[in-house]
């Protein structure tokens, strides 16, 4: 666990078994990268987008695992440009303004900066999306077909049939029991379109998983054998892309859930920089206002204060 806060934008020092640098892969691009110390080139490499706040701690330090494990990773940063309040950004209370088309921009140029490197075998090129960059290797694979693999952890939204199109190369696609922003239902649904389109893909759904479970710079989601586990799953799966497991003229799809029988989306809880359950404000916002207009009883605006006792009893006006 790092000693520096999850808005951190400055990486550690001395990452171990990682060479890592500050690139520019156009003008006015910024990424982070890292080179693998061990083992001999070409690497295969990882294409890594960033959560919501941009390019802070978490991002980068797995930009370094990726490299210890012997991939060259590049983080490109989304908010390269942004000319608002960076720290805002970083602790998450403002949005970056980022559009799709900056990150089919940024991603495509991170993409193109590894094919001029030595040390990437271009034919090996992979990239993730964690949260809100959930989607963001489909983007790239819709722009840049000889990706080789798509994987996205908790995040990428519903499937999108227009994008989804144009995506080739095989997905790993992972969710949490609970999440508080997605349904267990949202997961099937998007298994059931990737089977219909004949899309090559791996699906699964964690057990007792919160969002951001592979985050630990924020104590309250990081579970740390289960994030082993992903990581070691994210590894397999880019061996077997590399492997030929996957094949353009035939169809292979993995799917596997582990879902509590009396799962109930409405208690899937957030939890907070602190590591304390804190309420989306969104589903809160959404929910308030269903309440007011008549459209959801009472009970279930006072079972979701009970979800969330400590950050109420600290902001008791919101309850009013």
């Amino acid at each position: 666990m790092s000693t520096l806060p999850y808005w951190s934008a400055k990486e550690k020092e001395g990452y171990i078994g990682a060479t890592t640098r500050w690139v520019d892969v156009e003008e006015g691009t910024r990424a982070f990268l890292g080179i693998p110390e061990r083992g001999e080139p070409p690497y295969p490499a990882m294409i890594l987008g960033h959560e919501r706040y941009g390019l802070v701690l978490d991002t980068l330090d797995q930009v370094a695992k990726f490299a210890a494990y012997g991939y060259v990773c590049i983080a490109p940063d989304m908010a390269s440009q942004f000319e608002g309040d960076k720290e805002a950004l970083n602790k998450g209370e403002i949005g970056g303004g980022w559009t799709p088309d900056t990150v089919k921009l940024y991603m495509a140029q991170s993409y193109d900066y590894l094919t001029t490197l030595p040390e990437v075998d271009p034919k090996r090129i992979a990239a993730i999306g964690l949260c809100a960059s959930g989607g963001w290797p489909w983007i790239l694979n819709s722009v840049r077909p000889d990706l080789a693999a798509c994987i996205c952890y908790y995040g990428g939204g519903r499937y999108n049939e227009e994008l989804m199109a144009n995506v080739t190369a095989p997905t790993l696609y992972v969710y949490g029991e609970k999440d508080h922003g997605t349904p267990i239902e949202r997961v099937f649904e998007f298994r059931d379109e990737m089977e219909r389109h004949g899309k090559n893909c791996e699906v699964r759904l964690e057990a007792d998983m919160p969002h951001g479970w592979l985050n630990d710079t924020m104590p309250g989601r990081y579970r740390q054998r289960e994030a082993q586990e992903a990581w070691d799953r994210i590894v397999e799966f880019t061996q077997r892309v590399y492997a030929g497991y996957y094949t353009s003229d035939k169809v292979r799809t993995e799917f596997a859930a582990d879902f509590a029988v009396d799962y109930d989306f409405n208690k899937s809880v957030r939890y907070g920089a602190d590591g304390h359950p804190e309420p989306s404000p969104q589903r809160f916002s959404a929910l308030k206002q269903a309440v007011a207009e008549g459209r959801t009883p009472q009970t279930e605006l006072d079972a979701f204060f009970e979800l969330y006792p400590q950050y109420f009893a600290e902001h008791p006006e919101l309850k009013s």
